[in-house]
């Protein structure tokens, strides 16, 4: 890990990864009792970090808290160095619980919980550090990506496209794919169909929209792929431009990005602002040992963490009612979906008998 060697050097380094919002107007204090360190990416990346902050920047207003974010510095190839020193800073700046979303954040983040045990440590997409400060909050992605898979073939579309962040291990994102095949999967038996998924981890290692990306995309839709599933961050826009050049669809992820795109038909979602708020309450409530140390929390279906947004999309052909009926069979465990953390090719190479996988 990175030392600080010169105060000088501390100084510019704390300078460049802090960003933060205003206190409540009346705190007049220039310290920040909640703090959120950002994954890669932008803030408001549509995505990701978005509901991760709003979670805090609701609660926090709801209850006149102060509030800031800092970002690692070197952007989307920031070190484990890097990141400890915004939750340093954060630390610094006053911070009694900082919020980290982003599983690239574990390392840096038990050296700082344990250096700073006075401090509480939200870990979105995280695990179980075994230690009193620590929260790890995991989602079950596959269920949200399995509604997705299943209502894009009920409404019709048998040529689909998965594009996923984080090269393929990032596991948030492998099992949102993983779950997507296996809706499309399901709804092609009950339709009796076949599916064919353009399956693709390329340009999605940092979560960052590229030139290389929208050209592939672009290419898809141009030989025939009718929606896409964006499931990292940022990548959204290069797919989102792809689709809009080809008159074609896109599926969001993590929170609704509906109103980001006319592309976007729906969103896989998890509950990321509802259940930042729920861990951040934890900490004020004195229950935040239900969630601490050896303790953490998988949040699917049974906890309304994971599902679509039936409000503002735009299928046609799978109405609301039957997708409540898919929803809560999920929910009883009547409808099981594989949760098994398979990385990279190895999805494509399960057995499906309805749905055809090419790994680009």
């Amino acid at each position: 890990m990175k030392k600080i060697i010169a105060l000088a050097l501390s100084l510019l380094m704390v300078f460049a990864i802090v960003a933060c919002t205003a206190a409540p107007a009346n705190s007049g204090s220039d310290k920040y009792e909640i703090a959120m360190v950002t994954d890669v990416g932008a803030l408001m990346d549509k995505s990701f970090n978005q509901g991760t902050w709003e979670g805090c920047e609701a609660y926090a207003k709801e209850h006149g808290l102060t509030y800031k974010y800092y970002q690692p510095a070197n952007g989307s190839e920031a070190t484990d160095d890097d990141r400890y020193d915004a939750m340093k800073a954060a630390v610094q700046g006053g911070a009694k619980v900082i919020v980290t979303p982003g599983f690239l954040q574990g390392n840096a983040l038990e050296k700082a919980a344990k250096e700073f045990p006075e401090v509480k440590f939200i870990f979105i997409d995280g695990w179980s550090m075994g230690l009193d400060n620590v929260s790890g909050i995991a989602y079950k992605e596959e269920q949200s990506g399995y509604l997705a898979g299943y209502a894009a073939v009920m409404e019709g579309y048998t040529k689909l496209g998965f594009c996923g962040g984080g090269g393929g291990t990032n596991p948030a994102c492998c099992r949102y794919g993983y779950g997507f095949v296996q809706g499309a999967e399901a709804a092609a038996e009950a339709k009796g169909v076949d599916v064919e998924i353009k399956y693709t981890w390329q340009y999605g290692a940092s979560f960052s929209a590229s030139p290389e990306l929208q050209t592939m995309v672009g290419g898809w839709y141009e030989k025939g792929t009718e929606i896409v599933f964006s499931a990292g961050g940022s990548i959204f826009n290069s797919i989102t431009a792809a689709a809009a050049a080809n008159d074609a669809k896109v599926i969001g992820v993590d929170v609704d990005q509906s109103y980001e795109s006319d592309t976007v038909v729906t969103s896989a979602l998890k509950g990321l602002t509802a259940s930042v708020k729920w861990a951040l309450a934890k900490v004020y409530d004195g229950t935040w040992a239900e969630i601490s140390g050896a303790n953490s929390a998988s949040l699917g279906a049974e906890s309304d963490a994971v599902g679509l947004p039936t409000a503002t999309w735009s299928l046609k052909n799978w109405t609301v009612a039957e997708y409540e009926a898919l929803l809560a069979s999920i929910k009883s465990g009547a409808v099981v979906v594989d949760n098994t953390l398979l990385e990279a090719d190895a999805i494509a190479a399960q057995p499906f008998k309805h749905v055809t996988i090419q790994y680009v």
